[in-house]
């Protein structure tokens, strides 16, 4: 689906991940993902307006793996065994969210495709 908005950290790394990507959608360069827990990194992600219905967050292991496996229901998926396994740079982990943005918490998302496009 088109992404309607892109967190991302201000790392060279990850503005790079992100141009050669080629998103079109509004970018929110966010200091506070470069270093960021599990915690923090949901703290961003609640504070993204419900009018968002598809959110990109491009930021860094091991947090968004460990974000991943935290939010996601059922951990005996093939998609969760490969987070589990590996992260490599560029990974996309799709989850499928119900509800609003300020609502999401641990064990409320399916984790739907996990994709390493090398």
């Amino acid at each position: 689906p088109p992404i309607d908005k892109v967190l991302c950290s201000t790392a060279v790394r990850t503005r790079k991940t992100l141009t050669e990507a080629g998103i079109e959608a509004p970018v929110d360069y966010r200091d506070s993902l470069y270093l960021a827990d599990p915690a923090t990194l949901l703290e961003e992600i609640h504070s993204v307006p419900k009018e968002v219905r598809t959110l990109l967050v491009v930021g860094h292991e091991p947090t968004l793996s460990t974000t991943v496996l935290n939010l996601v229901t059922d951990h005996s998926t093939d998609e969760a065994q490969q987070v589990t396994e590996k992260f490599p740079t560029s990974s996309i982990a799709v989850l499928t969210v119900r509800g609003r943005w300020d609502e999401l918490e641990p064990g409320r998302a399916e984790l739907t495709d996990f994709h390493i496009p090398r």
